[in-house]
């Protein structure tokens, strides 16, 4: 039976000043836990501590810089010993094709993945010294279901989540002999102020809310993979399943109507 977050727990959260960070921030501090929550802007985050006082505390960074991690490095232990890291940090940035431009791909990395490889230059460190003690410790990457099939004008995007799931599960491997569980995360459509920019139908899109409540039960089930809603992953991956022939056709049949 799984042990995470069976007892109030300290967790630092990443992306925490809005959208499903926001949510699962709130989410986890009405359940009794403590959480250490970064984001870019101060404001948004003591506005969300302020609601939770003795629960919360802000450590603004940006997480594609080094220094700024650095400099909140000695606050993920603000309330002792780190249970849980939820790095969920993430951008999302489409392509026009037609105005090709290389510097939407770097951003979408930049942020989803490097961003997420330099947090984990602090967490690490601190879930081991937690491991060191004989506690549990964990590692939760958000991801995304959006790479499971070649979607139009996610070039960038995808190829970062698809980057992203690759190195947690790498991590998964390499840190098993720790014992440091490493947990994915894989949305679909969520309604956060990155997804009110989209200007497509989003099917099966859930509030934030309900993302947090999955995601908190999904951990306390000690899953290591957590894709919801089912009824669009389930389809994502079927459709991934199929010949590339037909992956192509479809996928360039969106394309073309996407384009009109």
């Amino acid at each position: 039976m799984s042990k995470r977050l069976s007892s109030k727990s300290n967790i630092w959260l990443t992306g925490a000043s809005s959208g499903i960070g926001e949510a699962v921030a709130r989410e986890l501090a009405n359940h009794g836990h403590n959480l250490i929550i970064t984001g870019r802007r101060q404001e948004a985050l003591e506005a969300l501590a302020s609601g939770h006082p003795g629960q919360m505390v802000s450590a603004a960074a940006d997480t594609t810089v080094e220094a700024d991690l650095a400099g909140i490095q000695e606050t993920l232990g603000h309330f002792g010993d780190l249970d849980m890291a939820i790095l969920n940090a993430g951008t999302c940035e489409y392509l026009d094709v037609a105005n090709y431009d290389s510097k939407i791909i770097e951003a979408n990395i930049m942020t989803n993945v490097v961003g997420t490889a330099r947090s984990v230059d602090i967490a690490l460190p601190a879930l081991r010294a937690t491991r060191a003690k004989g506690k549990p410790a964990t590692l939760v990457i958000v991801s995304s279901s959006a790479w499971w099939f070649p979607f139009a004008r996610a070039e960038g995007y995808g190829a970062s989540k698809a980057a992203l799931t690759y190195f947690a599960q790498a991590l998964r491997a390499d840190l098993a002999a720790e014992g440091i569980d490493v947990v994915v995360v894989s949305p679909g459509f969520v309604k956060t102020p990155l997804t009110d920019r989209n200007d497509f139908p989003m099917p099966f899109i859930i509030s934030a809310e309900d993302a947090a409540t999955r995601i908190r039960t999904g951990l306390e089930k000690g899953r290591s993979e957590i894709a919801f809603p089912r009824r669009f992953t389930w389809t994502l991956k079927a459709l991934g399943a199929l010949p590339q022939s037909i992956i192509d056709r479809m996928a360039a049949s969106m394309a073309r109507k996407d384009n009109h």
